[in-house]
């Protein structure tokens, strides 16, 4: 056994194929999107501008696999409790939804940043992370977009 703390990006493809040619064995899902050519998330951003086409809002995000991942959600501060970050979120969760087929979105959150934002929006927490990084909790939440009540179970 080795520890490498360099990148040995041929060892890692060997790993990544180990790991690709298991998932398929196992999963007729996974295998689907990889015959079909589906193995990467396509990115699906929307942002929000003043008039002075200054940037007060966006959210960077992708899809894979018939859902939505957001990644960064950012509201200027100006703009904070004006109902742009769930204009955003609807908006996102539309396109998702309607152009790219997705059932359901997540992403994930620290305590100190958005927590109840999200649930009002109809998130559910799925998984909580105490100590990432040490001495916050990240929140793993999730919404259906495929079921009027957005229930994830």
């Amino acid at each position: 056994m080795r520890i490498e703390t360099t990148v040995d990006a041929e060892t890692r493809r060997a790993v990544k194929a180990g790991l690709v040619a298991y998932n398929d064995s196992r999963s007729p899902a996974l295998r689907g999107y990889r015959e079909r050519g589906e193995t990467e998330s396509i990115p699906l951003d929307v942002y929000a501008y003043d008039d002075d086409d200054a940037l007060v809002g966006g959210i960077v995000a992708a899809t894979w696999g018939g859902w939505l991942a957001i990644d960064l959600l950012w509201v200027r501060e100006d703009q904070r409790g004006s109902g742009l970050g769930a204009d955003l979120l609807r908006r996102i969760e539309e396109r998702a939804g309607a152009e790219r087929d997705c059932i359901g979105v997540r992403l994930d959150t620290w305590g100190f940043q958005a927590k109840p934002f999200y649930e009002k929006q109809g998130y559910e927490v799925f998984g909580v992370l105490e100590d990432h990084p040490r001495g916050e909790t990240e929140y793993l939440l999730a919404k259906r977009l495929d079921r009027p009540e957005s229930r994830l179970s």
